[in-house]
């Protein structure tokens, strides 16, 4: 199956949000950096590494948060599907792979909402890694992913009490049927003369970039699902 601008011409294999992946064109035949934004439930993202698999036979290792592994009950599949934060992991997953990491981890997960900011804070270690390995960073984007799941709990005290434990201090809800597209942008190649803070800057700016282009704001369930059984995109 090939990817495409027309979201018509392109079949999910997945029902439930009739997902849809274009841009592949754009991704290295090498390794490379996906950075992506970060929903309240990255399903998205799995159905990204999924489809790229199963159509092009390209495998991309991921990296979480760590507390994710201390859920009772998911460590062992999550140890197949993801790797843990260090920084080994990713420097030898890079010689070979594409590597997916989300800059606004949980933080943006929890604490962004429908108007979909990017909640990066001073995260630059991706681009530091990028530069280190040599290799080109990939924006990516999924269209209504706000909309797939909400967050409960997000006052100030559960901000708080998030950056003193590094535990998601909210319940997520959902799980609505809406259209999800994932985009992912041209990429932004290996340049030996700029800074990590410079380089985290392009990619922020890129990713806000196709969060523009493609994602109507502030997000509407209503629309998501409508979407659904329409054939467009933001531009048109």
């Amino acid at each position: 199956m090939a990817s495409g601008r027309d979201g018509c011409d392109y079949r999910s294999s997945h029902y439930h949000t009739s997902y849809e992946l274009h841009g592949i064109e754009n991704l290295p035949e090498g390794p490379g950096l996906v950075i992506y934004y970060h929903g309240a439930i990255p399903l998205d993202y799995l159905f990204f590494i999924a489809r790229l698999y199963v159509t092009q036979r390209k495998i991309c290792c991921s990296v979480v948060d760590r507390f994710v592994f201390k859920i009772p009950g998911f460590r062992r599949l999550l140890e197949k599907l993801f790797m843990n934060c260090t920084k080994e992991d990713c420097y030898s997953a890079l010689k070979t792979y594409l590597l997916g990491v989300a800059p606004g981890g949980t933080r943006e997960g929890l604490y962004s909402n429908s108007d979909y900011p990017i909640v990066w804070a001073k995260r630059i270690g991706f681009a530091q890694l990028a530069i280190d390995t040599k290799v080109p960073i990939i924006p990516m984007f999924t269209e209504n992913h706000r909309e797939g799941y909400k967050v409960i709990g997000q006052s100030g005290l559960q901000k708080m009490m998030y950056e003193k434990f590094r535990l998601p201090f909210a319940s997520v809800y959902g799980g609505f049927p809406v259209k999800w597209r994932t985009y992912l942008g041209e990429p932004i190649p290996y340049d030996p003369n700029i800074t990590a803070e410079e380089l985290a800057k392009k990619a922020r700016i890129a990713l806000e970039a196709l969060r523009d282009k493609h994602q109507k704001r502030p997000g509407s369930i209503g629309r998501a699902l409508l979407e659904r059984f329409q054939c467009h995109t933001k531009e048109e």
